[in-house]
């Protein structure tokens, strides 16, 4: 509030009583004669920082330090990452938190008076393979507290269909289990070849049936470790068909450029059992995300058309990650992946070894561009928040697969890939992301960079 003070007249002012010290003008009454006054075309010098907590200026630490370490190694990345990414959705960001974009899109598209089901919208789009639409759905809470109940649909036409349907359940002490039912029939899948030295400019193409279905029980235990169980069934066709300018495998196995890959003629119809151990020392963000981390799994097969053809998959990550400064980590994890046969002579089918790419390691190809029966990669990762819902990350690998139990591994076979992103943080069942990536030749054929990825959109992660 404003308050008006009356204006002072010629009247000489009443002597203060004795007691009472003698007044004196304020300071401010008239600047110093050397001071510029308002309008006099002076500029006046910027008025220092106040301190107003008596602590100087913050000092710099070792994590300020250390931050400069990823900035070099990445600056490439970083300078595509800030100028191409990070400053347009902020500006994205700032303008929709100002016009309340988030509530108005959650109004819209969630149900219920606690928003908790919902129909939303997707898109995805992987330069490479086909693009689609679809929707996610879901309805927490339904008919009993933690039940929840998720659905996602996807398509391209007729030749582009994809869904999936999981029910989870709560078992009690951070335990749940989902019953899940996947489907797929999409003509785009890519093959290059077997081996560590396949080449991109040998693409083909080949459609798949498959149905899906398994339980999976998931199981928190300390800080942010758990453990994963399931078994299922999975019935799998392979189908002449091709897209996006590329001849289909069929046709390139006629002409003589490439083999057929195990049970590509034939399909196969397999069970399995599948377990997962993370051990993971960090506490749940916002903490401190420097720690140790293990992920080791195991999974065995068999196809039920071929009473010959068992199979068993293991392998893990082990790597270790310093938060640099306010959950702005650098990471260093090392893969390695292996499947064999458990008979002598039995066929594994292509599909069921080492695949490298997509959302695994060696991000910047597309998933299938290299398969064999072993791996073996290095990762180099910088990831930083971006907002409270927006992670970013860079990343470079290096790596391969090879043969029975990395039996032709050399140096000279390695490739190297990079990816910078976006990607959404908070429940893994439906996630957003945006990546640009790269891969390359093996080092022996010079390493140029012959593959680029881009990806936007949706990701289905139950």
């Amino acid at each position: 509030m404003l308050t008006l003070l009356p204006a002072a007249t010629s009247a000489q002012p009443a002597e203060p009583p004795p007691s009472a010290p003698p007044t004196e003008p304020p300071s401010s009454a008239e600047p110093p004669p050397s001071a510029p006054r308002a309008g006099s075309g002076t500029d006046s010098p910027k008025r220092p920082l106040p301190d107003y907590d008596g602590r100087g200026p913050p000092e710099t630490t070792a994590g300020d330090v250390a931050l400069w370490i990823p900035r070099v190694l990445f600056f490439p990345l970083y300078v595509v990452s800030e100028h191409l990414v990070r400053r347009p959705l902020g500006w994205l960001i700032a303008t929709a938190e100002r016009n309340q974009w988030p509530s108005q899109i959650r109004d819209f598209f969630l149900f219920g008076p606690e928003k908790k089901a919902g129909v939303v919208p997707t898109a995805f789009l992987d330069f490479g393979l086909r693009a689609s639409v679809g929707v996610y759905a879901f309805w927490d809470d339904l008919l009993a507290p933690g039940h929840h109940l998720r659905l996602h649909a996807s398509t391209l036409g007729v030749d582009w269909l994809q869904g999936a349907i999981a029910a989870k359940l709560p078992l009690g002490d951070g335990a749940t289990v989902d019953l899940r039912l996947e489907g797929a029939h999409r003509p785009d899948n890519v093959f290059h070849g077997l081996g560590p030295r396949s080449l991109q400019g040998r693409r083909a193409r080949y459609g798949v049936d498959r149905i899906r279905a398994r339980p999976v029980f998931e199981m928190a235990w300390w800080k942010s470790s758990r453990v994963t169980t399931e078994a299922g069934f999975n019935d799998v066709a392979f189908r002449d068909d091709a897209c996006c300018d590329d001849p289909s495998l069929v046709t390139a196995i006629r002409e003589g450029w490439q083999t057929a890959p195990p049970a590509f003629e034939t399909g196969y119809t397999s069970v399995y059992q599948r377990g997962e151990l993370t051990i993971d020392t960090r506490d749940p963000r916002p903490s401190s995300q420097s720690g140790l981390r293990l992920d080791v799994e195991v999974e065995h097969g068999s196809d039920v058309r071929r009473s010959s053809s068992n199979w068993i998959r293991y392998g893990g990550t082990a790597g270790g990650v310093v938060d640099v400064k306010n959950n702005r980590t650098v990471s260093l994890a090392v893969t390695t992946l292996f499947v064999d046969p458990l008979s002598r002579g039995a066929e594994i089918p292509f599909t069921e070894q080492v695949v490298l790419g997509g959302s695994g390691p060696m991000r910047g190809y597309l998933y299938g561009r290299l398969v064999d029966r072993s791996a073996a990669v290095a990762t180099l990762k910088y990831k930083w928040p971006i907002w409270v819902f927006l992670d970013g990350s860079i990343q470079l690998a290096t790596g391969n697969v090879f043969g029975p139990q990395l039996s032709d591994f050399h140096a000279r076979l390695l490739r190297l890939s990079g990816a910078i992103g976006v990607e959404s943080v908070g429940s893994p069942d439906h996630t957003f992301e945006l990546l640009a990536g790269f891969g390359t030749e093996t080092f022996e054929r010079g390493a140029q960079v012959n593959s680029v990825r881009l990806l936007f959109g949706t990701n289905r992660g139950f």
